[in-house]
C-alpha cells in the first residue's frame, strides 16, 4: 500500500517522489529551497508595500491634521478679538455710570474671576486624570506570556 495508485487514489493524489521538490502549476518541479526564498520575497515585498501605504496614509492624515489646527487657531484668533471688543463694550457701557477708570476695573475683575474659575476647574480635571494604568498592567505581563506561563498573569 505504500504506492497511492495501487491503492486506488488517482496520479494527481500521489506524494512527490523527492521530499525537496514540489509541483508547479504548470507541471515543473520547484525545489523547496526556491519555494521558501519566493515566498519570503513575496512577503518581504507585501511588508514593503503596506509600510509604503501607511507612510503615504500618515502623510495624508498629517496634512489634513495641519490645516485643521491652523484653521482652530484663526477661530480661536476671530474668538479672542470678539472677547476683546465686547469687553471694551462693556468698558464703555459701564463707564458712562461710573467712569472710565472704575468700569476698566470692574471688567478687568470680571475677567479675574473668570480665570479662577477656569484654572480651579481645570486643576481638578487635572486631578483625575490616572495615566496609563491598562497599559502598564498589560505591558506587566508581557515578559511572561513570552515565556509561556500565562498562568502567573491571572
Amino acid at each position: 500500500m505504500s504506492d497511492p495508485t495501487r491503492a486506488g487514489l488517482p496520479a494527481t493524489h500521489a506524494a512527490p517522489t523527492r521530499a525537496s521538490s514540489l509541483e508547479r502549476d504548470d507541471g515543473a518541479e520547484t525545489s523547496l529551497g526556491d519555494a521558501l526564498t519566493a515566498v519570503t520575497r513575496d512577503i518581504s515585498t507585501l511588508m514593503q508595500q503596506e509600510v509604503a501605504l501607511a507612510k503615504a496614509e500618515a502623510k495624508h492624515s498629517a496634512s489634513r491634521a495641519g490645516q485643521s489646527v491652523g484653521m482652530f487657531a484663526g477661530a480661536a484668533v476671530a474668538a479672542f478679538l470678539f472677547v476683546l471688543f465686547l469687553s471694551i463694550a462693556l468698558w464703555w457701557a459701564i463707564g458712562d455710570r461710573t467712569g472710565l477708570g472704575w468700569s476698566a476695573v470692574i471688567v478687568a475683575f470680571v475677567w479675574a474671576v473668570a480665570g479662577v474659575v477656569l484654572a480651579l476647574v481645570a486643576k481638578k480635571q487635572l486631578e483625575r486624570i490616572d495615566g496609563l494604568e491598562q497599559t502598564t498592567d498589560t505591558l506587566t505581563k508581557v515578559p511572561n506570556a513570552l515565556k509561556g506561563q500565562e498562568e502567573r498573569n491571572r
